[in-house]
């Protein structure tokens, strides 16, 4: 008999619909094609927006004008993979008040050309050389021309890559290559689109040189999904089961919801037979087959309660089922027929770009490459629709078990899912604006300072609706000097986030090291990968940053601990905000201190504890702590320079008997950088 999954979401967030997000104006721009048609005159924009909100359109509209008024020869949409090149495909934008159409001749559309795409070098060849105006194609076919035609034959083009996550500074990335070859030509204009603004493997986008370069149209997912009609709640989590994930499948899939299921890859541990076959345990476990729909290729399937389900298999690589299956899924005439399709299973399929606005459940079986690729699954299930006011994305995970191997693997696993949980609450939320409070600091026009207004004697919470912006003050909190750290404390700061959350040592030690310092955490390990991220920066700009990131993270997990400790489930679209400013009042004074002193992982801890059972807890906790390595030369420098401001500050050197945890720590960094320096000086 196996355990049963107890459902305790890690993230539950509400949002107001107040339908802003879909309104559009005379022009049929929605608010964030609006705001990036504004910047439409920069040679090179980075579009940041989630998914569902309409940044294939945005583009059309900025390319018709580069094409139209600025003097551009042609234009190149550059997308990941065939499927994504249809959301570029005719839109016939004048019906909606806009000046011209969008059209692609369809010869000039790549995606839905036959053959390889190392074949279809040719044919961009023969575009360049054509009058016709826009070229989709894959992010590998424009590789593959770049490096035969050379970047000088892109000249005064504009170069659209969407999914620019793809893209990365790594020098054997080529697409990123292929991007500062461009750059440091400068004949080209370039426009760079992406729902998920960090990598899996957290190495950078672009190097800050070229970024920064780019004008920024950054559109957040609370605008996105505080601005829906009907989406009102998002919740995700992470679950665990014992034995083969088929036996529990039932216990989070729920017949009743629109879902698209993505099975474990093939060579993962959580695969308990070969693909076909888990599908068809799945279909088994869902109910009786009752044939295939010969128009579709749908699988259809009676439940228990008479209901027939209506199936997409995308695991079956038989190219003739499987085309029959996604072309019957692209069908124009069927993307607002909710009864079109109930359960889509997928494996390497059905995530970026792909578009379902009836998903209410993105289950995914066993850890994906990379936090990119949950952000992308999650994104399916974000979609606003008429009906649709809950939305959830579920992460089923392999317990561990007695086997050493197994259990490593199963901790890696598990750290990766936290760690994309904790990310998307960072995405998910207002954006924050930090505020150092001072003597004669006062409150900022269009925020809401709640109950009572703004108190100049103490600090305070204001929240603006409109922007999504959430602004706080810390006392002590430092300010970033150059527009550089301004722009990345402004922007960027999930980024900073999304590479702290997957640093392995970090995670590992704040939820299973019962020791750890949490100091050590958001000073020691945020400062590392800020200087390593940021070399070029200023101390006292990095501090800053450093500063400004852990105030994020740690104030998000404080406010969703203030909002379970309240045990509401159904909250109002403010809770967030609520939670924040509870958390301010209950504390004697907010400033940076206090917040260093918050381990960034202890609610993460909480959920783990309820959702893991004690034994596997255990397991993990044993495998840690045999890991942990006391002190490294680069951690007692660091703490040697944190005892140095201390005792500046203080006026004495922090104590190695103090009962403060941290003062003790700095003392032992202190201390342990004279012993090597002594053992050094003796040979």
């Amino acid at each position: 008999m196996s355990r049963p999954l107890t459902h305790v979401p890690s993230v539950s967030v509400s949002y107001a619909r107040n339908g802003k997000s879909t309104a559009a104006n005379e022009l049929g721009m929605r608010p964030m094609q609006e705001r990036a048609y504004e910047k439409r005159g920069e040679q090179y924009l980075l579009i940041k927006s989630p998914p569902a909100s309409g940044k294939s359109r945005a583009l059309m509209f900025i390319a018709l004008d580069k094409l139209h008024n600025q003097g551009l020869k042609q234009a190149i949409i550059v997308v990941p993979e065939k499927s994504i090149g249809s959301s570029f495909a005719d839109e016939k934008l004048t019906e909606h008040g806009f000046w011209a159409d969008w059209t692609v001749a369809p010869k000039w559309n790549l995606c839905n050309a036959p053959g390889e795409d190392g074949g279809k070098v040719n044919s961009v060849q023969a575009f360049l050389g054509s009058a016709d105006r826009v070229l989709v194609c894959t992010h590998a076919t424009f590789r593959f021309a770049v490096e035969k035609f050379g970047v000088e034959a892109f000249d005064e083009r504009l170069i659209a890559i969407d999914e620019f996550h793809h893209v990365s500074a790594n020098p054997d990335n080529k697409l990123g290559l292929h991007l500062a070859q461009f750059m440091t030509r400068d004949r080209a204009h370039i426009i760079a689109m992406t729902g998920s603004y960090f990598r899996g493997d957290a190495v950078a986008v672009m190097t800050p040189e070229d970024e920064a370069k780019f004008d920024t149209v950054t559109y957040t997912y609370y605008e996105q999904l505080n601005g829906y009609q009907h989406l009102k709640n998002l919740d995700i989590g992470y679950f665990f089961y014992a034995g083969s994930y088929v036996d529990d499948i039932l216990k989070v899939l729920d017949p009743a919801e629109k879902t698209i299921l993505h099975i474990p890859n093939v060579n993962s541990r959580e695969t308990p037979a070969d693909k076909n076959t888990q599908v068809d345990e799945i279909m088994r476990a869902l109910g009786d087959w009752q044939g295939t729909d010969q128009a579709t290729g749908f699988q259809l399937v009676k439940t228990e309660d008479g209901r027939v389900l209506r199936i997409a298999d995308l695991v079956n690589d038989d190219p003739t089922k499987r085309e029959r299956v996604s072309a019957a899924l692209k069908d124009p005439a069927q993307k607002n027929n909710r009864d079109h399709v109930d359960i889509i299973i997928a494996l390497g399929m059905a995530k970026e770009g792909f578009d379902w606005i009836w998903c209410e459940h993105a289950l995914t079986v066993g850890y994906r490459s990379s936090l990119t690729e949950i952000v992308q699954i999650i994104g399916r299930a974000t979609r606003d629709a008429p009906g649709k006011t809950r939305a959830r994305f579920t992460n089923l995970i392999a317990e561990p078990d007695a086997s050493e191997q197994a259990v490593t693997e199963a901790v890696n696993d598990t750290l990766k899912a936290i760690a994309a949980s904790l990310l998307m609450e960072q995405v998910l939320a207002p954006r924050f604006e930090f505020k150092p409070k001072n003597l004669g600091t006062g409150p900022s026009p269009g925020f809401d300072y709640g109950e009572g207004g703004y108190d100049p004697a103490k600090c305070n919470v204001g929240f603006n609706e409109e922007t999504g912006k959430i602004q706080i003050e810390i006392k002590g909190l430092a300010q970033p000097k150059s527009p550089e750290a301004t722009r990345i404390c402004q922007q960027d700061l999930n980024e900073v986030i999304a590479a702290f959350v997957q640093d392995k040592p970090t995670i590992e030690r704040g939820l299973f090291d019962p020791e750890v310092v949490s100091e050590e955490l958001t000073q020691l390990r945020m400062g590392k990968i800020i200087k390593e991220r940021y070399p070029e920066l200023a101390d006292e700009d990095q501090e800053a940053i450093r500063q400004h990131a852990i105030a994020a993270i740690n104030l998000t997990q404080e406010a969703k601990r203030v909002i379970a400790e309240g045990g509401s489930t159904e909250t109002a679209n403010t809770a967030f905000v609520d939670g924040v400013r509870k958390y301010t009042m209950d504390v004697r004074e907010l400033d940076i201190d206090l917040i260093d002193h918050i381990n960034p992982f202890g609610a993460a801890y909480a959920i783990l504890a309820k959702t893991m059972s004690e034994e596997s807890l255990r397991q993990v906790q044993a495998i840690i702590s045999a890991k942990r390595v006391t002190m490294t030369m680069e951690e007692a420098r660091e703490l040697a320079k944190r005892a140095l401001k201390f005792k500046n500050e203080k006026g004495r050197a922090p104590s190695i008997t103090a009962a403060d945890a941290w003062e003790k720590r700095m003392a032992e960094g202190v201390a342990f950088l004279q012993r090597m320096r002594t053992e050094a000086a003796r040979g």
